[in-house]
């Protein structure tokens, strides 16, 4: 990999994850993430362009608004970095292809869905509807499947199927043993997107490592932040970084052959 495309996938991950922290911001309060220009959300005061350079500005400012001295969200500069470095490490792994496209727009659809149900307990459908679209136009660029074209879009289909039901019957069986909602409509159609980018293994393993990190950070929360055990966390960002580790390193082409 030619370092000069590496290190500018970097550079454009990070002014893109600017982008990305208004979608944040935007997307579940129905707000345009095109118009108005940033502004603050103390003050009001629109963000110059010199205010606005991602991680630098920041510092600069020592983390507060030129203008009121509000302190700024450390959210802001971590999700550039992350985005940043996730950009590198596509570009890294899938090289300047198709794929590495549609790897991005998973990505940073992961990205923002995470951090929005962990700030407010929901997924946004135009996410998780979008990567099962994604996923299904694009199977047949995805090194995740074999066989011919048509064979790599039934892979794709069938994961998305068992992401969906699959998560949906589980979700259903937990509700009835728990007595409450064991799972949300939000992470059900996540993992309907999941199945579709990386088939049916990947749905199992990336419940598997979801299942571990939410259990670690439920724990955190009981020993340094009192929460309960019946309290409901953010089951999300945890399916996301499973989905992640299965997209980069763990799941090979497909094995599953299908015939008519």
């Amino acid at each position: 990999m030619d370092t000069f495309v590496l290190c500018f996938s970097v550079i454009f991950g990070l002014l893109f994850g600017s982008f990305l922290n208004v979608c944040i911001y935007r997307i579940p309060r129905d707000k345009s993430i095109i118009w108005p220009p940033s502004s603050c959300p103390g003050c009001g005061a629109r963000i110059k362009w010199y205010d606005n350079i991602p991680v630098l500005s920041y510092l600069v400012l020592l983390g507060k608004c030129r203008n009121c001295k509000q302190p700024i969200s450390l959210q802001y500069p971590v999700i550039e970095i992350l985005t940043g470095l996730l950009t590198g490490l596509v570009v890294w792994h899938a090289g300047l292809s198709l794929w590495a496209f549609v790897l991005l727009a998973a990505v940073y659809a992961l990205i923002v869905l995470s951090v929005i149900d962990l700030e407010l307990m929901i997924i946004p459908d135009r996410f998780s509807l979008g990567l099962i679209v994604l996923g299904l136009a694009f199977a047949w660029t995805n090194p995740h499947f074999s066989g011919m074209w048509w064979q790599k879009e039934l892979a794709s289909l069938l994961g998305a199927a068992v992401g969906l039901f699959g998560v949906l019957a589980i979700a259903l069986i937990g509700t009835w043993m728990f007595k409450k909602d064991a799972m949300g409509g939000g992470d059900v159609k996540l993992m309907g997107g999941v199945g579709a980018l990386i088939g049916w293994e990947g749905v199992i393993t990336t419940i598997v490592f979801a299942s571990f990190f939410g259990l670690v950070y439920a724990v955190f929360l009981m020993i340094f932040k009192g929460k309960k055990g019946g309290d409901a966390i953010p089951f999300g960002p945890f399916l996301s970084l499973g989905a992640l580790i299965n997209l980069f390193y763990l799941i090979k082409p497909s094995m599953l052959v299908i015939e008519l």
